[in-house]
């Protein structure tokens, strides 16, 4: 059910504005955050990486993962903390070698069918709970007019870096493995499925309001290939969190999927799905807006340009959109070359 919000009651003054968009009101300014808000294009970040030395030992140091979460809170005042992590942090608590390599990105050992068998969930808590430590550090910190999310990665997309051992192109060292041997496959996801499932029930009692499930590369797979690797996953995800945590909220963000968007929210049952820039708004209301909240799409380009091109962009999103539920993000992750000056003309055209 939408409820179209006019009088606010007193009641609702506190609570945050992104879960009553997730819990079905319609807000005439909807609420906004950015992926990767907390990085590399805020100077107050770069300070903060250099003094824990690897990026690892900033996800896994909770005083500075707390400060780096909180910080473009404190600039922008954004309506949405997300944690500051990584989606591969998984594999790592999973037993794999994982490694982040100055300007090319995360390196993992490849993982071969045999390995698979190796992979053990039982430390996955153990192992996170300096992000675990994070999130309740920061619901702490956090106004109670501002949501928390957290997050993991889906296991098509995680498995893909695991599989190929870095992010390629078209992840085809993924897509040879699902032709080849699909049972393989169908094991090193069960195992993540298992492992995210642990992962996000501890986010949850730990103080997130909602988690978000990143799948990056759904766009590589076929419509049938989909909704057994990415969509059908996912679903078995919140189906797991929900039977320990009813009420859990999430927010989906099939990467490049706008053609099973329908099926991705009927199967997997989120509560919002994300969606890229390339995907008309209009063509996803008519579709599933009134089943689920929108987020997105502002082009992350657009927003480094800014300007007279920004200010339009947003006032498309914003009419496509009105009525609907609607969360303001771009369609993939804020860029370490956005001038900050953009971001908070973002904020100023929407709430003006």
């Amino acid at each position: 059910m939408v409820v179209v919000v006019q009088n606010v009651p007193t009641a609702l003054k506190t609570k945050a504005r992104l879960l009553r968009v997730l819990d079905g009101e319609v807000l005439a300014e909807p609420p906004i955050w950015l992926m990767r808000q907390a990085g590399r294009y805020l100077p107050e970040y770069r300070a903060l990486r250099t003094q824990a030395g690897s990026f690892l030992d900033l996800c896994y140091t909770p005083e500075l993962a707390t400060e780096v979460t909180l910080q473009p809170i404190r600039r922008f005042g954004f309506d949405a903390a997300i944690l500051f992590s990584d989606i591969l942090v998984i594999p790592h608590a999973l037993g794999r070698d994982v490694r982040f390599v100055e300007g090319e990105g995360p390196r993992l050992d490849p993982i071969d069918p045999a390995e698979i068998a190796q992979l053990s969930i039982d430390a996955v808590l153990d192992r996170l709970a300096p992000v675990l430590e994070t999130v309740a550090a920061v619901r702490r910190e956090l106004a109670p007019d501002k949501a928390l999310i957290g997050f993991c990665g889906a296991p098509w997309t995680v498995a893909t870096y695991m599989i190929a051992g870095k992010g390629t192109p078209d992840q085809a060292p993924s897509r040879l493995m699902a032709a080849r041997d699909p049972e393989a496959l169908d094991r090193l996801i069960d195992v993540l499925v298992r492992a995210s499932i642990i992962y996000l029930i501890a986010q949850l009692r730990a103080g997130a309001d909602a988690v978000q499930i990143f799948d990056s590369w759904s766009r590589v797979l076929s419509p049938k290939a989909f909704e057994r690797w990415s969509a059908g996953p996912i679903a078995r995800i919140i189906a797991g969190v929900r039977a320990e945590i009813p009420d859990a909220r999430f927010i989906g963000f099939p990467k490049g999927a706008d053609r099973g968007l329908l099926s991705f929210v009927e199967t997997t049952g989120v509560n919002a799905v994300g969606v890229d820039w390339t995907v008309p708004l209009k063509t996803v209301r008519d579709e599933i807006a009134g089943r689920v909240a929108i987020q997105g799409n502002l082009d992350p380009m657009v927003l480094v340009a800014g300007g007279a091109e920004l200010d339009t962009a947003i006032d498309e999103i914003l009419e496509s959109m009105r009525g609907a539920r609607l969360i303001f993000n771009l369609g993939h992750g804020i860029v370490p070359q956005t001038p900050i000056a953009h971001v908070e003309q973002l904020i100023a055209r929407i709430r003006g």
